[in-house]
């Protein structure tokens, strides 16, 4: 009987440790990931929309100086409103997706 018991304690454990231990260690990477994904497409869009604003202040010559110096600035507002657009699309079109593929 009592090794009965300890059989039945040891396949108790198994099943706990399978059914929310594992999910959860893949959910943690899931998540691990998109942090991850998340903090470098923010340091690569940064990157993209202060290139442009450079371009765009370097490249115009005396266009935008003085009284102008503001429009590089609203250029590269557009700019990060694009891509922040591009992005809200393509996350949406994803779940979409996958709600179609369920």
């Amino acid at each position: 009987m009592k090794e009965e018991l300890s059989e039945l304690w040891e396949l108790i454990v198994a099943y706990i440790k399978q059914e929310t231990v594992v999910p959860l260690k893949s959910i943690l990477r899931f998540l691990v990931y998109g942090l991850v994904g998340s903090i470098v497409m923010i340091f690569g869009f940064g990157f993209m929309v202060l290139g442009v604003l450079r371009l765009v202040q370097n490249e115009t010559g005396s266009s935008f100086r003085g009284h102008l110096s503001w429009i590089p600035y609203i250029v590269a507002l557009f700019f990060a409103l694009m891509l922040g657009g591009l992005s809200f699309l393509g996350i949406s079109r994803h779940s979409k997706s996958r709600e179609r593929s369920d």
